[in-house]
């Protein structure tokens, strides 16, 4: 599988942006996806993700009811809408493909995802 990530920019504190990552392979629909972000001198992160089919979806404390992960299995296609905007939201966001069935907590694990996308930038001005 092959992942690209689009979408980042530069954005106001409040703003939103909306993150898509497009997969190759026919297998898309059985992989769960993930978004990860990295801020200069950090540690990647966990984001978000979604299951295969779309029913169960995960959030980090910090972007809960701020962000939303979709997903289009027919467009081999994940999106992730990210509103009200933070300073703190300014990283590289990856998006990542997992090929096995994981427990609830494997999902927020950067080392239980296969493959990867090359990163978005997104910079947040306050």
């Amino acid at each position: 599988v092959q992942l690209q990530a689009s979408g980042g920019g530069l954005v106001q504190a409040g703003d939103s942006l909306r993150l898509s990552c497009a997969a190759s392979g026919r297998t898309f629909s059985s992989y769960g996806m993930g978004w990860f972000r990295q801020a200069p001198g950090k540690e990647r992160e966990f984001v978000a993700a979604i299951r295969w089919n779309g029913g169960t979806t995960y959030y980090a404390d910090s972007v809960k009811g701020r962000f939303t992960i979709s997903r289009d299995n027919a467009k081999n296609t994940v999106n992730l809408q990210m509103n009200s905007l933070k300073a703190e939201d300014t990283a590289v966001y990856y998006c990542a493909a997992d090929s096995r069935p994981r427990q609830r907590y494997e999902v927020r694990l950067a080392n239980a995802y296969d493959y990867w996308g090359q990163g978005t930038q997104v910079t947040v001005s306050s």
